[in-house]
């Protein structure tokens, strides 16, 4: 799949699960978590629908033409994944009793994925100045 669809379908579809999500945390799961619980998977869906947004934005703003651009839509993408993922796992399974706790490293992961992304979104600002 070229770069550019995939980053606006990705973009779409983490969008329209940020809501599902989100919906699913209001409702079903309200009643189940801690407040501390509830906070750290809100945390998880603004992560995902900000960066949802920013996927559509560059989606159909850049080229992906140099390797930077492409490797900042991986970071954007694996940043989400490994993120917001981690953390409805984390936050669901301790609900249950048995939480996963070979998902807590991969939060940080998640964290450090996204960080790069915005870095490489500032140095193509900036390539493309000079």
């Amino acid at each position: 799949m070229e770069v550019i669809l995939m980053v606006q379908v990705l973009g779409g579809l983490f969008g329209m699960l940020a809501v599902v999500f989100g919906a699913f945390g209001a409702h079903a799961l309200k009643k189940k978590l801690s407040a501390e619980q509830l906070r750290s998977y809100e945390t998880g869906i603004k992560y995902q629908m900000y960066h949802a947004i920013l996927l559509l934005v560059l989606g159909f703003n850049l080229g992906f033409s140099t390797a930077s651009e492409r490797y900042m839509a991986y970071c954007f993408i694996l940043g989400i994944v490994f993120f917001s993922f981690s953390i409805y796992g984390l936050v669901i399974t301790e609900a249950k009793g048995r939480k996963w706790k070979f998902l807590g490293p991969v939060t940080p992961i998640g964290g450090l994925l996204l960080v790069a992304g915005w870095g490489l979104l500032i140095y193509s600002f900036l390539a493309n100045m000079f």
